[in-house]
């Protein structure tokens, strides 16, 4: 061919921009990534900015929508034929993994966005066969369209299919909306490979306690522990260890972990009658031709009695289908012994069961088959603590039905958020611990009188925006968990967290709660109200007059209401707002000052403003001055940006992670700083950004920004405004 001929020559890029984006942070795997921040644009969501899903919850029939659900379990059998005829089993399974993956470190994962149906949860080992799940549902979807997401559904589905085996259910909310692209912001572990040995997790894999957070499973692709063992070696006292670690970082308790682990095994089986190798890749590795479904049997039918998933073979129960005290019989009736599946798993057998007490086969009712129990069920058995609660549970089915119901209700609404919520009939009437319950807050009150008596306080405008910002900042749009309502940073834990300066918060509060009685408004209100007032203060300072939006309506919760270890996991370790760090840590304080955001739910300009004004306004964790580039510390200025992108300064490291400023012309230092600072002068995105406030036409524009992100976080949690 000549060399000059292009005739059959691709037209388009090889790689193409898909692999382009990725390629910028191969070059440069150190830069800061700012993707976290923008991860749901609008450009992603096919909805549109009018769609209002709770306005399409008003018009779903729900009891219809139920009895289709309850009709699916039983009579779809066209294309994936269910075991036993039912795919109770099946759902629950898909719930379940959709809502377990949550963890409570952070608040990410869980089914509160329907983010299973994207990569890498669609394809994680853990989920085999949850695609053929989402596809069973799909009519269903159809049918109801934009009244039902995706994210609903599946945990609805699950609900139903313990309804259908025979528990009386707790409750359920609708309210979860979908998101439309996967989500980058949730860190599922370093591993290169799917299921690599868990030692990498820990500093010491027999000390469950030092898993490495925030992850909750033990492996890469696994939503809790290893059904065969620790790393895949058999030994239930040990998987007893991590079950209780991986379901505490879910946030349960031992007797919930208990009553989920027999719960969850009552109804249904797994799947490894075959062999692994024959089966078709993963959706996300899958051509075309499989249109999205993964994990397909290439040398056989692939369903019923030749079905492989986890590669454990086996029904837990004597009645899959039904929910009945079937897993407590086998398992404590009779003595077991380890074995393997025909897949080549780890799996435990009874020893010398009854004929009566064996499952039948998946298709023929005429065929027996042996029940088979995991590392995770016998370490019910094993471990003293487990072992009693389940005892307790055999001696009283009615209370193990009720503690499995509300444990499988905390399970799939944990990362809802607060009842405010929850949508639907079927919304259970009691406040619970986990739900962060807040009273509603009195809204007749002076606001007028009450800025004049904060204003004439005594208070600093640094001591009034931080205390407003301390309390708001532990917000989590992960799980909705935190924020300033309920005014939870006068109680423990909150009011001893080091990132928030005790001393100086005891002060501030010791002022601001004789207002709050004065008015009769909740101190949660006061608190941010006083924010409000700070930063007013600090723009007529730097010449511009604005009132800061205020909605009033927050409560005050009590110590009652505040399940105070599980706050544990909200105390900030950095804030990059505030220019604080409790210590140095792997991670750089850029890194923690952005995933700081991104659990505020801020784009990289309202993060960049946020940190701008805060630094001008002097509100700096314990007073320091790095980052301070301003001689008119108070006033709600743009010096931060004008100054930090003056090439008549230079920037010289001075020690770890600070700097110093110092003026070209005579070389003397004129300011301190720190990583969190810089990076907005040495990103190029966040540098783009700040050279927007940095101009002499924008003072007017960063005051205007600073508002309304400093507003969007103030009322972050306030969902009665939706």
């Amino acid at each position: 061919m000549d060399g000059n001929d292009t005739a059959g020559k691709c037209p388009v890029m090889h790689g193409g921009q898909t692999a382009m984006s990725r390629a910028v942070m191969d070059w440069w795997p150190n830069a800061l990534n700012l993707d976290i921040l923008h991860q749901h644009d609008s450009k992603t969501n096919p909805m549109g900015p009018d769609f209002d899903y709770r306005e399409e919850l008003k018009k779903l029939d729900v009891e219809a929508l139920k009895n289709d659900l309850r009709a699916l379990m039983t009579e779809s059998q066209d294309w994936w034929p269910a075991d036993w005829g039912s795919y109770v089993g099946m759902f629950a399974r898909v719930a379940w993994h959709a809502a377990g993956s949550y963890r409570l470190a952070d608040g990410r994962g869980g089914g509160g966005t329907g983010n299973q149906r994207f990569a890498p949860l669609n394809s994680w080992p853990d989920n085999v066969n949850t695609d053929k799940g989402r596809r069973l549902l799909w009519p269903i979807k159809k049918k109801y369209g934009n009244k039902i997401s995706w994210a609903d559904l599946m945990i609805l589905s699950g609900t139903i299919a313990y309804e259908v085996a025979g528990l009386k259910t707790f409750g359920f909310a609708f309210g979860r909306e979908d998101i439309w692209s996967p989500e980058k912001d949730t860190y599922w572990g370093a591993e290169k490979e799917w299921l690599a040995p868990s030692d990498n997790r820990y500093d010491d894999v027999s000390r469950p306690e030092t898993m490495e957070n925030p992850l909750a499973a033990v492996q890469m692709g696994l939503i809790y522990v290893n059904p065969e063992g620790v790393n895949g070696n058999s030994d239930p006292m040990a998987t007893a260890a991590q079950v209780r670690e991986t379901f505490a970082r879910m946030a349960m308790n031992d007797e919930e972990t208990a009553a989920l682990t027999a719960g969850g095994h009552t109804i249904g089986k797994s799947h490894g009658n075959g062999d692994p190798a024959n089966l078709s890749p993963e959706p996300e590795a899958a051509g075309p031709e499989y249109q999205g479904i993964g994990w397909m049997n290439t040398k056989g039918r692939g369903i019923g009695r030749d079905t492989v998933v986890s590669g454990i073979e086996g029904a837990w129960t004597t009645h899959p289908t039904q929910w009945d005290m079937g897993w407590f019989d086998l398992l404590f009736g009779y003595e077991w012994e380890l074995t393997k599946s025909p897949a080549g798993a780890n799996q435990w057998k009874p020893i010398e069961i009854k004929p009566e007490d064996m499952p039948v086969d998946v298709e023929d009712p005429s065929i027996k088959c042996m029940p088979m129990m995991t590392d995770a069920d016998m370490a019910m058995k094993v471990d003293p603590t487990y072992n009693a609660i389940c005892q307790k549970f055999m001696a009283d089915p009615d209370y193990f039905s009720e503690t499995f119901a509300r444990a499988w209700f905390k399970l799939t609404h944990r990362d809802m958020g607060p009842k405010a919520r929850y949508v639907g009939p079927d919304v259970p009437q009691e406040d619970l611990i986990w739900q962060d319950p807040v009273p509603a807050g009195p809204t007749l009150w002076d606001m007028g009188a009450a800025k004049a008596r904060i204003a004439a306080a005594g208070l600093t405008t640094a001591d009034l925006v931080a205390t407003a910002w301390d309390s708001a900042r532990t917000y989590r749009g992960s799980d909705m968990r935190g924020g300033a309502n309920g005014a939870r940073i006068r109680l423990a834990p909150q009011k001893d967290w080091e990132g928030n300066e005790p001393a100086r918060l005891a002060k501030v509060l010791g002022i601001l709660e004789p207002i709050a009685e004065e008015m009769g408004a909740s101190l949660a209100d006061i608190i941010v109200l006083a924010g409000n007032v700070g930063v007013e203060q600090a723009a007529r300072a730097a010449g511009f007059d604005v009132d800061v939006p205020f909605a009033p309506g927050r409560g005050d919760a009590t110590d009652e209401m505040t399940d105070a270890d599980s706050f544990d996991a909200l105390e900030p370790l950095a804030d990059g707002f505030r220019n604080w760090l409790k210590k140095d840590y792997v991670v750089s304080p850029e890194e923690m000052m952005l995933d700081r955001a991104q659990l505020l739910g801020l784009t990289a300009t309202e993060m960049t403003v946020l940190v701008g004004g805060m630094r001008a306004m002097g509100t700096n964790h314990g007073g320091t001055a790095h980052g301070v580039f301003t001689d008119r510390v108070g006033a709600l200025t743009p010096d931060f940006f004008t100054n930090l992108t003056d090439m008549a300064y230079s920037w010289m490291p001075v020690g770890e992670g600070l700097y110093e400023i110092r003026d070209r012309r005579d070389g003397q230092t004129k300011w301190t700083a720190t990583r969190a600072d810089l990076v907005f002068g040495s990103n190029a995105i966040l540098r783009a950004i700040s050279e927007v406030y940095a101009q002499d036409d924008n003072a007017g524009k960063f005051v205007k920004d600073f508002v309304a992100a400093w507003t969007k976080v103030m009322n972050a949690d306030r969902f009665d405004l939706a």
